[in-house]
Order: C-alpha cells, then structure tokens, then sequence
C-alpha cells in the first residue's frame, strides 16, 4: 500500500486531473450536499501528515538571514499583491475566483519545497527554516489579507477565519509534533528519517485528492454551465507562476549564493497548496468551493513546473560543487 501511495504521490501531477475527473462525473450523477461533512476530516488527514515531519526547531537555527529576509519580503509584500492584481484582471466580476487566486498566493511553502530544493542542488536547510516561518506567517496573516483586499467583495470574519486556521493548521501543527517526538524517541532519529518519516507525506496525499474530488464535484453544476471556466482559470494561474519563478531568479541570482538562491526560488514560489485548500473550503462557506478550484489547479501548475525548473537550474545558477543530496538525505532533513 505504502508503494503505492509513494507512486501517487511524485504524479501528483496526473493524480490531482485524475481526482478532478472523478469529481466533477460524481457532481452530475446526483446530489453531492452530503460531502460537505466530508471536508473536515479530509482536511485533517491532508494536514497532519506534513506537521508529522516538519522540522519546527529550525526556525531557531542561524545562518541564511538575506536569504531568509528577501524571502518573506517576496513572499508577503509582492506575491500577494500580484495574486490579486492578476486575477483582478482576468476576473473583475467573480470575486470568488479572485479568493481562490489570492489563496494560492497567500501561504508559501510547503514540503515541496525542501524537496525540489534538495532535488537542484540548493541549501536544504534554509528550505526547511523557509517552510516553517512560511507556514506559520502565512497561516497568521490569511484572513488580514483577505479581508484587506476582498473585505468588500466578500463576507470575511477574521475572527471566524482565524478560528478556522487553527484548528486545520495550528492544532494538526502541535499534534504532529507530538506524534514525531513520540516517534523518534521510541525508533530513533535514524529510522524515523528513513523509514517512518517518509510514509506520512504520502498519506497527505489521499487527503489532498479528497478534497480535490469534493471540490470538483460540489461545483460540477457551475462548470457544465460555464464550459470554459478551467481554461479560464489556467491562464491566469500560468501568468502568476511565471511571474514569480521570474522575480525570483532575478533577485536569487543578483543577491544570494548558489545554493541559498535555489532555495530563495522555491521558497517563493512553491505555496502550501494544501493549506490553502483547507482555508479555501472550511472558511469561506459557498465561496469556499469555487475558489477551491483555482487551487486544484495550481497544483498542476506547481507540481510540473518544479520539475522543469530543477533541469534549468544548472544553466541559471551555474554548476554545483557537490552533487544534489539524494532522496533519502532530502527525506532526513524534512524529518529531523
């Protein structure tokens, strides 16, 4: 099972269009209201599972500070901003899809992260203390940005949307960090690392195609109706992405070492998808469900180009000295 699992989880890039297809045919067969007591323990089961690795001491640790500051300058005084305008432009009148792109833009990093970092060749270290700090300011300052940028469009009770937040990132946050102290001090840190550490993403995983499923087919009414509305919402996404990856080599390059760069670039540009879909449709109510559209699909987007970007980052940042850390030293420094 756990094979599987893993298979699934490195063709997210197939998977996620796959759960959207079985969604969006389960939306047209009949009456979909009933999952709507689905998305809670869906959610949990998309959220725990990273806690369970994250490396939470990191934020501690020293070193990287340019790296750090220019990342979550980017990360919160440009990304979301370009989100909004963007969508803005492409959708002035359905400010529930200008929530989901703004969503997407709001909390960075996310396991993702570390990996493709440690995949080109990048400062896996300063991945992790990026996902940490990402997570938590990310998750924080949610529901200001939201209510600052659409407060108007859209009914948003920061108080509501805060409570929500904690109890589908911060309360699965101190569970899975006890669930890993737990683990290492019963197995070891080794075996943990390599062993146990690595099959909880994978569980992650089954939550986020849930939800994805749920969210295509609470909504597959609306798209028979508006048969382009996937295409729409791509174009978009593409230019937003495209825009970011862009803005962060640039800075990467101009300012930070090899390997600290790389990871600036992930750092920026992978978003916690995951959470964002947890806020998307346990915060938002009805508008939660159509903005939970423009974040399955960023994860298309994310998954795919990551990819690509690891073959260019050679010829963007030069030769590495060492190679990459394999797989197993990437699973290490995500579960330590």
């Amino acid at each position: 099972m756990w094979n599987m699992l893993q298979r699934i989880s490195k063709n997210l890039v197939l998977a996620i269009p796959a759960a959207m297809l079985v969604g969006f045919a389960w939306g047209l067969l009949g009456d979909t209201s009933w999952m709507r007591a689905l998305i809670l323990p869906f959610t949990f089961l998309m959220v725990y599972p990273m806690m369970v690795t994250l490396k939470i001491r990191e934020v501690f640790s020293g070193g990287d500070g340019k790296a750090q500051f220019l990342r979550q300058c980017i990360n919160f005084g440009l990304i979301p901003f370009l989100a909004f305008g963007v969508a803005q432009l492409f959708f002035p009148d359905r400010p529930t899809l200008v929530l989901g792109l703004l969503l997407a833009g709001l909390v960075p990093t996310s396991g993702m992260t570390i990996s493709w970092t440690g995949f080109a060749g990048g400062k896996v270290a300063a991945a992790v203390k990026m996902t940490v700090i990402g997570l938590i300011l990310g998750s924080l300052a949610t529901p200001f940005y939201v209510k600052a940028l659409l407060g108007e469009a859209i009914t948003v009770n920061v108080s509501g949307v805060m409570g929500q937040i904690a109890l589908i990132v911060f309360l699965p946050m101190a569970a899975g960090y006890a669930t890993q102290r737990f683990l290492v001090a019963r197995h070891g840190q080794q075996a943990f690392a390599t062993r146990i550490g690595p099959r909880f993403p994978a569980l992650s995983t089954l939550g986020v195609l849930g939800i994805v499923l749920i969210a295509l087919a609470m909504k597959a009414q609306t798209i028979v109706q508006a048969p382009g509305l996937l295409a729409e919402i791509l174009v978009p996404l593409c230019l937003l992405y495209g825009a970011n990856y862009l803005i962060s080599t640039i800075l990467a390059r101009w300012l930070l070492p090899r390997g600290e760069a790389i990871a600036m670039v992930y750092g920026t540009v992978m978003r916690n998808l995951s959470i964002a879909l947890a806020v998307a449709m346990n915060a938002f109510g009805t508008s939660g469900s159509e903005a939970a559209l423009v974040v399955a699909l960023a994860y298309v987007i994310q998954v795919q180009s990551a990819a690509w970007y690891v073959k260019l980052t050679d010829r963007v940042f030069g030769q590495a000295p060492l190679a990459a850390p394999a797989p197993a030293v990437v699973a290490e420094a995500i579960s330590r």
